[in-house]
């Protein structure tokens, strides 16, 4: 592929894409694949994960790693994941401290309302960029939007910490994290799998910064297996996609647009548990949740619903993805 020339600072921007991308995926919400969209790196960034095949691997041992690295664009791909590690695990104890708090809180509240915002603002950009909509367009909204609905209101997984679901869940979260408008950790909501996996990541930080090195396999495994899980799905789902945006470009963004409206039902910040399971901990997880009104939530739990931090919140997301979208028109046109 061709790789275009940037200086240093055109490196940074990258890297500041790259954690903007990060921070999008820790939190469920607006998918990193928007942020590499509305940013104008999206086509580069697809092309550069392609060039990632045997033909490539095999042209190390007579063309040497520089020519090869250079031929994939890996300086690009360098920065942009050291962005998105670096909000990984910069973000990842600070949301996992939220969610593991007991109860309804206006903590919690306040960020299933912030994820809400970014979804909404998510929603309308990724709809604009379907120009003039066919009946086959309308099909494809509506097909993602029941498909989205009806997986919020399935039942939690009840295995997410074996092998098999981890690597299956990094592979499918990974797939969406790279589509513009499904957010990866919006689909580790959907599968019961991402307080397993944003506490593996916690964990695995905590247990780095403590100097406890014998107990890295122990807690590292199950963030191995998501890893590898995540890094065949890239390799695979993102020719699937480059082909899919190919040659059926306005079919997909209408298909995902719908998926995000559906998934809607899954962030509405009022819940009531409607049922439960208790883990292999010993721990009680909610399987079956429903939505409340903000009255109906204080009339149930006898506390307010916090609503006008909720409203702040909401905004506040819409508002950055607004923002990303004003930042990412700028960079297009100076390009």
């Amino acid at each position: 592929m061709e790789t275009k020339k940037r200086n240093v600072l055109g490196f940074f921007g990258i890297y500041f894409r790259g954690m903007a991308m990060g921070a999008a995926d820790v939190v469920p919400g607006v998918s990193g694949g928007t942020i590499a969209f509305i940013s104008g790196i999206y086509e580069e960034l697809l092309e550069t994960i392609k060039a990632f095949n045997i033909k490539n691997l095999k042209a190390i041992k007579s063309e040497g790693l520089v020519a090869v690295w250079k031929r994939i664009n890996g300086q690009f791909l360098l920065a942009l994941f050291a962005g998105i590690f670096t909000s990984i695990i910069s973000l990842a104890s600070l949301i996992s401290g939220i969610l593991e708090q007991e109860g309804q809180t206006g903590e919690k509240i306040g960020l299933w309302s912030f994820f809400f915002g970014l979804i909404i603002a998510s929603i309308i950009y990724i709809a604009k960029q379907v120009k003039g909509w066919t009946l086959k367009d309308i099909l494809g909204l509506l097909l993602g939007g029941a498909l989205a609905y009806y997986i919020t209101i399935a039942s939690v997984s009840e295995d997410s910490n074996s092998v098999f679901f981890l690597f299956f869940a990094g592979a499918l979260a990974i797939s969406a994290m790279i589509l513009p408008g499904i957010s990866g950790s919006f689909i580790l909501v959907l599968l019961g799998a991402y307080k397993p996996v944003i506490g593996g990541i916690k964990n695995l930080i905590e247990v780095i910064k403590a100097g406890e090195y014998s107990e890295l396999v122990t807690v590292g495994l199950p963030i191995g297996i998501f890893a590898i899980g995540c890094l065949v799905g890239l390799l695979t789902f993102s020719r699937v996609l480059s082909w899919l945006f190919k040659n059926h470009e306005k079919l997909t963004l209408a298909t995902l647009t719908g998926f995000m409206i559906g998934s809607l039902n899954k962030i509405w910040p009022w819940k009531e548990v409607l049922d439960t399971r208790t883990n292999s901990e010993g721990e009680i997880i909610p399987t079956v949740t429903g939505n409340l009104s903000p009255d109906s939530f204080e009339e149930m739990y006898g506390m307010e619903s916090f609503l006008p931090y909720a409203i702040g919140f909401a905004v506040l997301g819409f508002a950055i993805v607004y923002g990303l979208e004003i930042v990412g028109n700028k960079f297009k046109n100076e390009q």
